[in-house]
């Protein structure tokens, strides 16, 4: 997923996200159908901005920088693509799709994601120059289940940065969406990121 922007932390640590084809003859009976790929959430579907707004970068392959510390190893063995959104001040966010194909595959993997969470802030916390606090913001009942973690980092320069982190699941695709900016858990917009949360998994498919 420079001190002084909202991901601060993560990178002091060396830390601390359509096309539309033509038309295709049908298919002869029995031949193999592609899998739709997963779609992404838009700009404006991300918890309200007081700046000017949202922009979504494009889709792209791999894993996006500000997830690498907290979830690059778990990923490793999967292909995966992400969003990046930007705003006119220092808040992003981003969302990684991850299409495992197996849906006991896909359980594990976003159970493993959601535990790599609290692993990723222990690692900051007993990091140098860095305090790291963890909260649980629960599970959503959305397809197969999501669930909304938080984080807060304290750097010994002084800059507070407040994170937000779902891991979410409908069959085999899990996806991941991150926010995060300057500040504390009081400046973090659960309510509204649990709904940006539920419309990522309610859309992959």
């Amino acid at each position: 997923m420079p001190k002084h922007t909202r991901a601060g932390a993560l990178t002091a640590l060396v830390v601390a996200g359509l096309a539309a084809g033509t038309a295709l003859a049908a298919a002869p009976a029995g031949a193999a159908t592609k899998a739709p790929a997963p779609k992404f959430l838009s700009a404006s579907e991300l918890p309200p901005h007081p700046s000017s707004g949202w922009v979504a970068d494009k889709v792209t392959d791999g894993v996006p920088e500000e997830m690498q510390y907290c979830f690059g190893e778990a990923l490793l063995a999967y292909d995966s693509r992400y969003r990046t959104f930007r705003t006119e001040l220092e808040t992003g966010a981003e969302q990684l799709n991850v299409v495992v194909g197996d849906n006991a595959k896909a359980k594990a993997l976003a159970t493993r994601l959601d535990k790599e969470v609290r692993r990723c802030v222990a690692r900051m916390d007993a990091a140098a120059d860095i305090e790291a606090d963890y909260k649980s913001y629960g599970s959503l009942p959305v397809e197969e289940g999501a669930r909304v973690h938080g984080f807060a980092t304290r750097a010994s320069w002084g800059a507070k940065d407040i994170h937000l982190v779902s891991v979410g699941r409908d069959g085999g695709t899990v996806t991941v969406v991150q926010w995060g900016q300057m500040g504390d858990f009081t400046d973090a917009p659960v309510k509204a990121f649990k709904k940006t949360t539920t419309t990522a998994v309610n859309k992959l498919y």
